[in-house]
Formats: structure tokens, C-alpha cells, sequence
């Protein structure tokens, strides 16, 4: 399986070179077909990535390579262009509130020249309501006359109208009650089998990702420092920030035993640590933690291609391998 995208030793730093390092020598890839997913604090330069990965910002260094081409948004093609969608966080705020939904929805379809006839156009955009899950009449309505995930199905909707081959997907269900996220985490889900989508999603929440998410990236200050496929990540997770991360997570079965909360704080972006930026608040940081930075490496547990992390103390066998049950929540 061949990766849709490539990032090259991607780094992004504002305010020029004595500025804020946002990301910091990210590379990895995504295979066409796969639901990828980005998890990390806030601030660990999640946000960043989405950016640069849509053309939306360039990065300071590196490549960034969508279907084998760099990404340049510069360049006056549509045609790649309109592959790469995006579903943002607040569907509220991301859909115009003066437009009625179908007006929204055939935008994308009339910019790029998709539909040869009125009528043509507006059969497209009732199929594309259908297929979210609406009704073809709901293109009347505007956007604040909707309720529950409807709005982000909305969303859905009007970024399928270009056909896509990629979603870029910003924390699109941390906005909805529970039972209303499953319903549309579904739906992606769905969508992806019938059109043989890509997604990169990106979220807090640890059941949505251990749910949705066929490979998964743990990002801190700016760098990747763990990436796996979902369950050897959540049942064997390497890296210290990971293995806390999860062992945070609410579970009655773990009613009464100790567990190591994640000290301190995060480190200043404008001023980060030598070293490993994790190091500070690592409980098995040594003295080569805090001068070297640690690379992104095959995990020592892991098959083959399947994991990496950067962590000295992985690397040098001293820290034992854990072995957790699936979080209960998913």
C-alpha cells in the first residue's frame, strides 16, 4: 500500500529562526485508504501539522508530498486541489450562517466546475445530503435551524461535493454529546469503506481515536514521539508520555491501583528543553535525555514497519514493557 502523503523532515517555526518551533522534524506517511489519527496535548503542534499537510501554511523546512507531488497551493491546478478536503471542529462557525445548506453544499461543486447543468447541480447536492443522512429538503434550511450532529453532517457533506480522495479532519465530533459522536464516527466510518477514503483526524479523546482510527501518532511539542498501529498502541504503548497518557483513562477495573499522573507542565514552546522535550516531567530521564534529542526508531516490541518511538530509555532496554486491556470506554 502506497502512501497518499509523505512528510520529509517537516518543520515549521514562527517569527523567523529564533521564533516559536511549532513542529520539528516530523516525518511519516499515510497510506491511501487508512484512517490515521493524531493525538497529543494542546499545543503539541497538532493544529500545525493539518495547516501545513492542506497548503494552508508552508513549512520553514522540509517536503511535504501529496500523491507523489509537493504540496504547493500556489500552483493553479484545482484538479489536486479539490482531492484534499477539510471538516472542521465547530460546524457552526465553519458554515455560513446567511446561506441555506444547500447553497453550501454546491459552493465547492460550482467552483470547481463539477456539475454541467442547474439541474444536474441540484441532484448532486440532494445525493450528497442523502448520503450524510439527511433529507434532500433540508437544503432550505440554514445551519442554525439544525440541532445535534446534523450541522457536522452538513459539513460531511460539503466537503464530499469535490470527491475527495483525503479528509483533514480538526477534533470534528469533540463538540457533540456521546451517543451523537458514535452516530457520526460511524458515518466517517462508513463513507470510507463506500468511497475508499483517507482520513487524518486528529482528537483528545482517547476512546473516539482507539475507535476510529487504524494507525495512530502521539505528538509532544512538536515532534511525533510514538507511532503505531491502534491496538498494539493502546495494549503496549512505549514512549513514557503514551504509557501515561493512557494509564490516565477512567476503567473500574483499575479501582484502587496506584497510578503515575503526568507531572508538571508543558514546557515553554518559545524556550524548549535541551534534549528530549519530554524529559522534565519523565520519571526515567537520564542524563542523556536532557542533551540529546531522541529519533524516531522501529519499536524494539514492535513487528517490522508496524511501530516507532523516540525514546532513549526504550532504546537502551530501561524501561519494561507494559501490557494494558483495551480502554473500556471505546
Amino acid at each position: 500500500m502506497s502512501d497518499l502523503i509523505e512528510l520529509s523532515q517537516v518543520s515549521k517555526i514562527y517569527n523567523g529562526g529564533a521564533g516559536q518551533t511549532a513542529l520539528a522534524n516530523v516525518s511519516l506517511g499515510i497510506p491511501a485508504g487508512q484512517f490515521a489519527a493524531i493525538m497529543g496535548p494542546s499545543g503539541s503542534g497538532k493544529s500545525t501539522l493539518l495547516n501545513l499537510i492542506a497548503g494552508l501554511d508552508r513549512p520553514t523546512r522540509g517536503e511535504i508530498r501529496y500523491a507523489g507531488r509537493l504540496v504547493d497551493f500556489a500552483d493553479p491546478e484545482l484538479a489536486l486541489r479539490r482531492t484534499m478536503q477539510m471538516i472542521f471542529q465547530d460546524p457552526y462557525a465553519s458554515l455560513n450562517p446567511r446561506w441555506r445548506v444547500k447553497d453550501i453544499v454546491a459552493e465547492p461543486i460550482r467552483a470547481h466546475g463539477l456539475a454541467q447543468t442547474p439541474a444536474a447541480l441540484a441532484a448532486k447536492v440532494v445525493a450528497l445530503l442523502e448520503q450524510v443522512g439527511l433529507a434532500g429538503a433540508d437544503g432550505a434550511k440554514y445551519p442554525h435551524q439544525f440541532s445535534g450532529g446534523q450541522p457536522q453532517r452538513i459539513s460531511i457533506a460539503r466537503a464530499l461535493a469535490t470527491d475527495p480522495a483525503f479528509l483533514i479532519c480538526d477534533e470534528p465530533t469533540s463538540a457533540l454529546d456521546v451517543s451523537v459522536q458514535a452516530q457520526v464516527l460511524n458515518l466517517m466510518r462508513n463513507l470510507q469503506r463506500e468511497l475508499g477514503l483517507t482520513y487524518l483526524f486528529i482528537s483528545h479523546n482517547l476512546a473516539v481515536v482507539h475507535h476510529i482510527a487504524d494507525r495512530v501518532g502521539v505528538m509532544y511539542l512538536g515532534r511525533v514521539v510514538e507511532l503505531a498501529r491502534t491496538r498494539q498502541l493502546f495494549t503496549s504503548p512505549q514512549h513514557p508520555y503514551t504509557r501515561m497518557l493512557l494509564a490516565a483513562v477512567p476503567d473500574l477495573a483499575m479501582t484502587g491501583v496506584p497510578r503515575t499522573a503526568v507531572g508538571g507542565e508543558v514546557p515553554n514552546p518559545l524556550d524548549p528543553p535541551t534534549g528530549c522535550a519530554f524529559h522534565p516531567r519523565c520519571p526515567y530521564a537520564n542524563e542523556r535525555c536532557q542533551r540529546e534529542t531522541p529519533l524516531l526508531k522501529t519499536a524494539p516490541l514492535a513487528e517490522p514497519g508496524t511501530g516507532q518511538v523516540a525514546c532513549h530509555a526504550v532504546e537502551e532496554g530501561r524501561l519494561a514493557p507494559v501490557a494494558l486491556a483495551l480502554p473500556s470506554t471505546a
